[in-house]
């Protein structure tokens, strides 16, 4: 798949602008602050709906406007989909061939993206909620059921941290019959989101392992582990895993209404990646830890090809430069030729590929995009 047009109109820096659009490398030049991230941003927009930098939409909207738009058509294999996003004070809208989608679960995965920018590099040294995010995103472009029963999730999760904090300290009958029946929902939903992650990180494991092998020419073996915050087997049927965490929330019960939260379940799992068998977080080097998140970024890109039948749109976020030459080269050989690719930098001289060398190259100044 590609994006074949894309317009931006009062988008952050842009005016009114649009693009046509190689099928691909496509490299976007410019200084600081001229819009290069702006553009990644609205293509990442494009295919989830939501903003990688900022939680607030209305920070998306031009200075002294009171709307944003972005627009593009997208080619796949077997058909065409125009794409819609509209930003304004009253909220936003997503269109699908012109039709207003209302709910995003109907409208993410009609274009595929992988973005990978310098914080990424964080995924394996960072906090768990930034690989909880990262699992949650991608099989959310895959699957838009695990979207529906995450937020099913997420929306019963809230109700009962606030049935907690009302039950301090003397739960009343009523409330503990009341936990009852939310527990029961709770345990349903967290099933499924666990056994969604579980399997997915299992797929997942399969390529970046692979790709990790290849790029430590065969010196470090990569795992990823699913870790419960609950103690439970997340590779278990449902009704044992459904058995095991009302167990521990029978344990914990006591705990969690002194706290007012929610102590297990899948808002506090983890996922470990070990290089030989050790926690790359704790005790891997800077420079394996920067090989295991690339590892998974190109693992990322061939599993949602295994799923959906071709290749996702690559974003490439002034990241090139923070890897070395030798983890460079494995991530444009794996890309070229076969993926549409935007890559932002301040000096192309600074990456010696050839499939930089043969790509399509804008110039980013002041809200402009100019092809060279």
């Amino acid at each position: 798949m590609y994006v074949k047009n894309i317009r931006l109109k009062q988008y952050r820096n842009y005016g009114d602008i649009a693009l046509q659009i190689e099928n691909t490398v496509n490299v976007i030049v410019g200084e600081n602050a001229q819009g290069k991230t702006n553009l990644m941003e609205a293509i990442h927009m494009l295919a989830f709906a939501k903003s990688h930098r900022t939680s607030k939409d209305k920070e998306l909207i031009g200075w002294n406007h009171e709307f944003a738009r972005i627009e593009a058509s997208v080619e796949r294999e077997h058909r065409h989909v125009d794409l819609e996003v509209i930003l304004s004070a009253k909220g936003k809208k997503v269109k699908k061939n012109g039709i207003e989608q209302k709910k995003l679960s109907e409208y993410i995965g009609a274009c595929n993206v992988v973005m990978f920018a310098p914080e990424d590099l964080n995924l394996v040294k960072g906090g768990p909620n930034m690989r909880r995010r990262f699992i949650d995103m991608e099989i959310g472009q895959i699957s838009p059921v695990y979207l529906h029963d995450l937020s099913k999730y997420q929306r019963i999760l809230k109700q009962r941290n606030q049935l907690l904090k009302g039950m301090f300290p003397v739960p009343s009958r009523e409330q503990e019959l009341t936990l009852e029946v939310i527990d029961e929902q709770y345990i349903e939903a967290a099933v499924k989101v666990i056994q969604r992650r579980y399997g997915f990180l299992q797929q997942l494991e399969g390529w970046a392992s692979e790709i990790h092998t290849r790029i430590t020419q065969g010196r470090e073996q990569l795992e990823l582990q699913y870790d419960p915050s609950a103690n439970i087997h997340a590779e278990m049927e449902a009704s044992a895993l459904a058995e095991q965490l009302r167990a521990e929330l029978a344990r914990r019960r006591e705990n969690e209404i002194r706290r007012g939260l929610s102590l297990a379940g899948p808002h506090r799992d983890e996922m470990k990646l070990l290089v030989n068998e050790r926690d790359v977080q704790t005790y891997g080097s800077q420079g394996q830890q920067r090989t295991a998140a690339l590892s998974l970024k190109m693992a990322e890109i061939e599993l949602i090809r295994s799923y959906v039948g071709e290749y996702p749109i690559l974003l490439l976020d002034d990241v090139l430069s923070e890897l070395d030459q030798h983890r460079q080269s494995h991530l444009l050989d794996a890309i070229q030729g076969k993926v549409q690719t935007f890559v932002t930098t301040t000096s192309i001289e600074s990456i010696k590929h050839e499939t930089i060398e043969r790509a399509t190259v804008f110039t980013a100044r002041q809200g402009q995009l100019e092809k060279q």
